[in-house]
């Protein structure tokens, strides 16, 4: 028998196992699932198992959808929408409310379902994701109530298509229907084929709580029932899954005009400076990577620590490995629960056999029986190595050493990635410039993996765009009206490509040059062609190629901050109003006039356009700041050449970003002419770049550089699919603007603003967290 005494020297608890009969009576009653469609249950169709991933055991038999399902879905979701947008904010907001409080009243039913059918440790469910869920129904309820006054002349945008992974089943769920539902939108949810039974549990709550049929409609199966959702007629597609499934969906949609929000893979690094303390650095890479088995998209899977504790930091961390219980997911003294399937075990032990052969040491990891495998890290791993560059998704990180915070930074986003970041440093200063050096659009200072719906949760790169939670997300489920376009700014139909022309007998007296880097440049082959007035440059991939090299040298345009970028916005506008005459008459008056004052109003926005700091979990100050995207790409309309071009690019630089821009391809001379008002107005080399031509073809090579982070597009909607397609090659959101009278307000505002920059969400602790409150973790 084990003494007392034994018991105080190795601190170990004993099992305590969560009750799971209410559960299993639940699952035996319900026997075979159908999908939830227009407020009720169908009869199931054929169907599929889920089971425990830690013992095997068939908990459910679930209803494989078809395309007919989903077809079925969204027409319910289509016949609904009309009426719930019409709700008062009210109305809405109290049964979302409804949904809150009745989550919480099955709040260890959820928890336990969850644990059963994911694999994930009871208490990270019943302690960290159901509570999360109600608070966002509750969060969303609010912004259900305030949407008009908040969001004023915004409309929701219909029917809303979600796919939602396994590992955070029950949260992604409420990540996604709470801000839909809360901006007047219905929804079809497709729950991943491993982990449903939580969606369709939450669906006998919508009965419960009397939601209206056709609100919320959740179809279960495979992939190939998430590719019938995408291709079905919906208006938007929210997506959490692979990099390589996201990009599919891009490219599925490319074209079609429907929102896309991705929230993809993440290799996400875990910096500890020489400073930090390492005791709670410890317990941050235990929250990080190895609680919910690493099976987390913004897991700090690639450990940095500074060269000068890095031996002192390894030994910590060893210990505290090995002290870490791996067993039944039930088990409320369980750290680390089962992976979600013998499919992913096997994907991640392929991974680290694979970085073990290419030079890299495993240090833990060990395969367990079942669906377990012990918490590890790779270590003496390259850049290169196959464990240094996919994302595992389990419980095993990488570990690598660092001098400087230089270096620090450069490791860090030397991935194609860019969902989070950990920070860990004693000094605010140090972590405070690492946070904004970093690529990644969630940063934890001295904390990890905190979510809160007030949040907004997002990554760069090859990690998605888009937002979920805080006014970011919700703005991802609302739309501007349609824009009437002025009588005399239609001329968005295609134009024949430019034909080659020289000035021999064509009794042109005008040629224009690109400007590239600050200056003019020939084209690539000197091609020319005929515009009214002179010839224009017929610009080439070269000339794209050496634009976008200058764009990305212009970085200290964003140094400068909002008022040193005011006050050159500012000279521009005086400038060209002294050669307003000359521009005149290559426009009209009233043009010149109308892109003087759009000068103006884009200086003045150029230092108020506010981050916030945001009511998320006591005991953290979380501030959403406004970044620029780096290198924009665009196509400026046709119609009203100048006020066009600059109705883009001034919201565009005003945030900090340098742009690449295709002008008018019927008429860029008035552009062309800008180079000398650029010049004389203090504006830096390379952060406008203008390269003229044929658009068609263009287009698709600057949208497809991987240096341009972002692409608007001011041209006919034919012209968009190739632009989409070019644009998933490193995932860059497109943003499709529609013609309208580039004179008039309709051409300026916050909207374009928002498409300039992309939120950035730093986590820091603040104060001291109040008893109760737990760790600073969550």
């Amino acid at each position: 028998m084990t003494r007392v005494s034994e018991i105080m020297q190795t601190m170990e608890y004993g099992p305590s196992v969560e009750d799971s009969t209410a559960v299993r009576d639940w699952l035996s009653r319900r026997g075979r699932f159908g999908h939830f469609i227009n407020g009720s249950f169908t009869k199931p169709g054929q169907t599929f198992e889920t089971r425990d991933p830690s013992t095997g055991e068939v908990l459910a038999h679930v209803s494989q959808g078809t395309e007919a399902d989903v077809k079925a879905a969204v027409r319910a979701a289509r016949r609904a929408q009309k009426g719930w947008a019409a709700l008062s904010g009210t109305e809405r907001a109290r049964h979302l409310y409804a949904l809150a409080r009745h989550v919480q009243k099955r709040e260890r039913f959820l928890s336990v379902l969850e644990t059963l059918d994911n694999g994930k440790p009871i208490r990270e469910a019943r302690d960290i994701d159901v509570p999360l869920v109600a608070r966002h129904f509750y969060h969303h309820a609010g912004w259900a109530e305030l949407r008009d006054t908040r969001f004023p002349g915004l409309a929701p945008l219909g029917v809303c298509g979600q796919i939602i992974p396994w590992n955070f089943p029950l949260l992604m769920l409420a990540w996604k229907i709470a801000p839909a539902l809360a901006a007047g939108n219905t929804v079809v949810l497709k729950p991943a084929e491993y982990t449903p039974l939580t969606a369709l549990a939450f669906a006998e709550i919508c009965q419960e709580v009397g939601l209206p049929k056709g609100v919320v409609n959740i179809v279960t199966g495979d992939g190939a029932t998430g590719a019938a959702l995408v291709k079905a007629d919906v208006d938007k597609i929210a997506f959490t899954g692979s990099t390589e499934v996201g990009r599919g969906i891009a490219q599925a949609l490319a074209g079609t005009g429907r929102r896309l929000t991705l929230e993809l893979g993440g290799k996400s690094p875990f910096v500890v400076m020489e400073d930090a303390d390492l005791d709670a650095a410890i317990e941050g890479v235990v929250d990080s990577i190895w609680f919910n088995q690493g099976q987390v998209c913004c897991a700090g899977s690639r450990i940095l620590v500074a060269e000068a504790v890095a031996e002192r930091f390894e030994t910590l961390l060893r210990a505290r490995m090995a002290r870490l219980r791996v067993g039944a997911p039930l088990d409320k003294s369980t750290d680390i629960g089962a992976i979600v399937d013998p499919v992913q075990k096997d994907r991640i032990l392929s991974i680290c056999r694979a970085a073990t052969e290419a030079g890299a040491e495993l240090v833990g990891g060990q395969s367990q029986d079942g669906c377990f495998i012990a918490p590890g890290y790779l270590k003496n791993i390259a850049p290169a190595n196959p464990g240094a560059e996919q994302e595992i998704f389990g419980p095993i990180a990488t570990f690598s050493t660092f001098r400087t915070a230089d270096e620090a930074v450069e490791l860090a986003n030397n991935t194609r990635y860019g969902l989070a970041a950990s920070i860990w440093s004693e000094s605010a200063t140090v972590a405070t410039d690492l946070a904004a050096r970093i690529k990644a659009g969630v940063v934890w200072i001295n904390s990890a993996n905190i979510f809160d719906a007030a949040a907004p949760f997002g990554g760069y790169r090859e990690s998605g765009y888009g937002r979920e939670g805080g006014a970011a997300g919700m703005l991802e489920y609302l739309a501007e009206p349609p824009v009437r376009p002025a009588r005399d700014a239609a001329t968005t139909v295609p134009v024949a490509t430019p034909e080659r022309a020289t000035t021999a007998g064509q009794g042109i007296d005008r040629t224009a040059k690109l400007y590239i880097g600050g200056a003019q440049k020939r084209p690539d082959g000197g091609a020319m062609y005929a515009v009214p007035g002179g010839l224009a440059p017929l610009g080439g991939r070269k000339d794209i190629r050496n634009a976008v090299e200058a764009a990305t040298k212009a970085g200290k345009w964003a140094a400068m901050g909002g008022h040193g970028r005011a006050q050159v916005l500012y000279f521009l506008a005086e400038n060209l109003a002294a050669r307003a005459d000359e521009f005149a008459g290559r426009t009209s008056p009233s043009e010149v006039e109308a892109a003087i004052a759009r000068i103006f109003h884009y200086a003045a926005w150029a230092d108020k356009f506010d981050g916030t700091n945001v009511q998320a979990k006591a005991g953290h100050l979380v501030n959403v700041l406004p970044e620029p995207y780096g290198v924009i790409g665009m196509t400026c309309p046709n119609a009203q050449p100048l006020t066009g071009f600059l109705s883009l690019v001034l919201p565009a630089i005003a945030m900090g970003n340098a742009v690449v821009a295709i002008p008018s391809q019927t008429d860029p001379l008035p552009v062309a002419d800008l180079y000398q008002v650029f010049d004389t107005s203090d504006l830096p080399a390379g952060v406008v770049n203008i390269v003229t031509g044929a658009r068609s073809e263009l287009a698709p090579v600057l949208a497809a550089h991987d240096e341009v982070a972002a692409f608007w597009h001011a041209g006919p909607p034919q012209e968009r699919a190739a632009i989409d397609r070019a644009a998933t090659g490193n995932l860059k959101p497109v943003f499709s603007i529609q013609n309208r009278d580039w004179t008039g307000p309709q051409a300026q505002g916050e909207d374009f603003l928002r498409h300039a920059t992309r939120c950035k969400t730093i986590w820091m602790p603040y104060g001291a967290l109040p008893a109760g409150s737990g760790s600073a973790a969550y």
